[in-house]
């Protein structure tokens, strides 16, 4: 993962840490992506109100057309950026819009395959894995054991979270097809994570990478939207769903999620999105009139105590600076 520049903003340069999580670490790094995830659990709730016959993927593509123009244009600097970074990081621009790109068009089509749960437990399960091993990978940074105990508790609590109904005796067959597409959804994820994070620890703004990144990923989509668009977008319902999806869940989450990456490495801020299915799940039951079984709010309660272990600052003996 990223440098994680939490750590070291919130150190003194003797290499000593307070006792006490300062609470602006938190709302620094932690506590801004924990926002956002909750902003993103609400999509599944959000798009269920779409108009009938309206595909999944064309909604998705829409809100993030949408939700990337807006990032683009309220973003300070985010048109000046590729033309003042260097050729590398023009290139990891270029890789970040395509892993952008990749999500709805990958994580649709495997919840189309596969149902809601399996896709949501591979692509949200596997995303903070993909990102340690990234970030690995490309020398960032080694994951802990710290983070890796918190991301296994975490993925643990969202498996079985979501896939409670299996365990208490749905047996519907699993489509080998939907689960890779929902393992790419979330190899794009740790993807664009791990870029933004390269691109802020860099001195960049993370308004002007997440604006640039995001136009670039909503040029790449605008064709599935042009080409899908129907009926269903010019109706009050679908233009409210797309207004929804792109203003609050994309523009706005993803000025959190940018935010909180500033100050967060990618491991940590993946694994700390896994709050979303549980936001889903909850909202599911509360709006949608579904039911989960005991199974599921048991791994609710698994979950909750790898998120406050992320959430929380490392006490005892820091690095230096």
């Amino acid at each position: 993962m990223p440098n994680d520049t939490s750590s070291r903003s919130s150190l003194p340069r003797t290499g000593r840490t307070r006792t006490r999580p300062r609470p602006a670490a938190l709302l620094a790094g932690p506590v801004p992506i924990l926002t956002a995830a909750v902003l993103w659990g609400t999509t599944g709730t959000a798009g269920s109100f779409a108009p009938a016959g309206a595909p999944a993927a064309a909604v998705g593509a829409a809100g993030l057309t949408l939700g990337g123009l807006l990032l683009f244009l309220t973003a300070p600097g985010a048109r000046a950026l590729p033309r003042t970074c260097t050729v590398r990081e023009r290139a990891l621009l270029v890789l970040g819009a395509l892993a952008v790109a990749g999500y709805p068009l990958t994580f649709y089509p495997a919840v189309a395959r596969t149902g809601v749960a399996v896709a949501t437990v591979v692509a949200l399960g596997a995303a903070p894995v993909f990102a340690g091993l990234l970030g690995l990978l490309t020398g960032r940074a080694r994951p802990t054991v710290r983070w890796a105990l918190a991301t296994g508790v975490a993925v643990l609590g969202c498996a079985v979270l979501v896939l409670g109904p299996r365990f208490a005796g749905d047996r519907v067959p699993v489509d080998a097809v939907g689960v890779l597409l929902a393992g790419l959804a979330g190899l794009s994820y740790a993807g664009y994570a791990l870029v933004g994070g390269r691109l802020i620890a860099g001195g960049h703004a993370s308004g002007a990478v997440m604006g640039a990144m995001f136009a670039g990923a909503a040029l790449l989509v605008l064709p599935v939207v042009l080409r899908e668009a129907g009926p269903w977008l010019p109706t009050a319902r679908g233009a409210l769903v797309v207004l929804y999806l792109g203003a609050v869940t994309t523009f706005l989450g993803y000025r959190l999620f940018g935010h909180g990456l500033s100050r967060t490495g990618a491991g940590t801020a993946t694994a700390l999105t896994l709050v979303e299915p549980a936001v889903a799940a909850v909202l599911g039951v509360v709006v949608l009139g579904e039911r989960l079984p005991a199974v599921s709010w048991c791994g609710l309660g698994v979950m909750a105590p790898g998120i406050v272990l992320l959430t929380l600052p490392a006490a005892g003996r820091g690095r230096r600076r």
